[in-house]
């Protein structure tokens, strides 16, 4: 069986198709635990709150894997990375399946977690490499789509399963997905050869670069506010609207769609306007969340907006594209600290939007803290546009 040897993939459809997959299984992993909670807890012997350490650590480990892989791993062919990568997180998964006790669970959720940012980082950089520049946020778009069905389809499909067979099939049906990752990207990604110069200190030399400090804070910030409504909008709805609990479920499908309609609106918008994509999306993000703080008091208007709210996905090609300008050699370490930096936003979000509504503001409060949140990632694109004007990146 012959497999791809050049840059240049002879499917790259199927390439795109293999990384999105990928994208798909670790959304669903990310996400499948939500519905979950109670199940696990249960059979764990721990209380359903307990059960939310497991979801932190899964998220410290993207923060920390991004940055750690992306400079040790640079210098490895990128088609062998990935595969690397998937491999550590399907065995992250099913060891998380087999797991009988509490904390060692806790544990390998974070072992989960450490290859998402990288994956994610890479994947962008072959995708755009295998397109012509003015089509790379596309591309890139494309293989984000794997997240964003990932919660229309493969978390609520997962949760089902779960619930029927147990919640340790979710965790092994993940580690499943992630197999036929490996062997789809094998079979279809093309290779491209690592980088001979690269070292740890000039990955991590991305950190300290203020174009690339900025955008990954627009991320961290910006992004925030899509969360900060996205992670109460199942409460919001059913006390503020009447909305009976068995629609929980599309909600989430909602907001999916929503996802997978800014991704693509999103990253054709930022192939056309690779710099002026990013405050249009912050702008059309604030106005929406402003939206849902009115809406969310009826249900079909709620419902429309939660599908609204979704669409801030379209930020993600945007700020992937923008890295890649301003990253010089660091491109893994800057592609991957972005996915970093969407985990922080949805911490951030998330954190912010529980102490709003425990101050006794209603649920849809929410709204008022994600717009807060995209005027805040707005400033700070504005602030360093001006500080990027006054101090011009060096040429070269």
């Amino acid at each position: 069986m012959s497999v791809p040897s050049s840059s240049s993939a002879r499917h790259p459809r199927l390439a795109e198709l293999a990384l999105a997959l990928g994208g798909f299984g670790i959304g669903t992993s990310e996400f499948v635990i939500m519905g979950l909670m109670e199940r696990v807890a249960a059979n764990l012997e721990v209380a359903t709150a307990d059960v939310g350490y497991a979801i932190s650590a899964y998220a410290l480990g993207v923060v920390v894997g991004a940055p750690l892989i992306s400079a040790l791993a640079a210098r490895v062919p990128r088609r062998t990375l990935l595969i690397l990568l998937m491999l550590v997180f399907a065995l992250g998964n099913v060891a998380s399946a087999l797991t009988t006790t509490f904390w060692p669970f806790v544990a390998l959720r974070f072992v989960a977690g450490l290859p998402h940012g990288a994956f994610f980082g890479v994947a962008a950089l072959v995708a755009a490499a295998a397109v012509p520049v003015d089509q790379r946020a596309r591309a890139i778009g494309r293989v984000m789509l794997g997240l964003s069905v990932a919660i229309v389809i493969g978390a609520p499909l997962a949760t089902w399963a779960g619930q029927w067979l147990g919640w340790r099939f979710a965790f092994h049906a993940v580690g499943g997905v992630a197999l036929a990752t490996m062997l789809m990207i094998w079979l279809f990604v093309p290779v491209q050869p690592g980088d001979r110069n690269a070292s740890p200190r000039r990955e991590l030399g991305a950190l300290v670069s203020q174009r690339v400090l900025a955008t990954l804070a627009v991320a961290a910030i910006g992004f925030g506010g899509m969360f900060a409504v996205f992670s109460y909008v199942v409460p919001t709805l059913r006390d503020q609207a009447g909305m009976p609990e068995a629609l929980g479920p599309w909600v989430l499908a909602i907001f999916g769609i929503g996802g997978i309609i800014g991704n693509l609106v999103g990253a054709r918008l930022a192939d056309r306007h690779p710099v002026g994509a990013i405050p249009c999306i912050l702008l059309w993000s604030l106005t929406i969340q402003l939206g849902f703080y009115v809406a969310a008091n009826h249900l079909v208007t709620g419902l429309l907006f939660v599908g609204l709210v979704g669409t801030g996905i379209a930020l993600g090609p945007a700020l992937q594209s923008r890295l890649m300008d301003v990253a010089g050699e660091a491109q893994t370490m800057a592609a991957s600290m972005n996915h970093a930096a969407f985990n922080g936003a949805n911490a951030l979000g998330a954190w912010l939007g529980g102490i709003t509504v425990k101050t006794g503001a209603a649920w849809s409060a929410t709204g008022l803290v994600g717009a807060g949140l995209a005027l805040g990632g707005l400033m700070i694109f504005v602030l360093g546009r001006q500080l990027e004007r006054r101090r011009p990146a060096p040429s070269g």
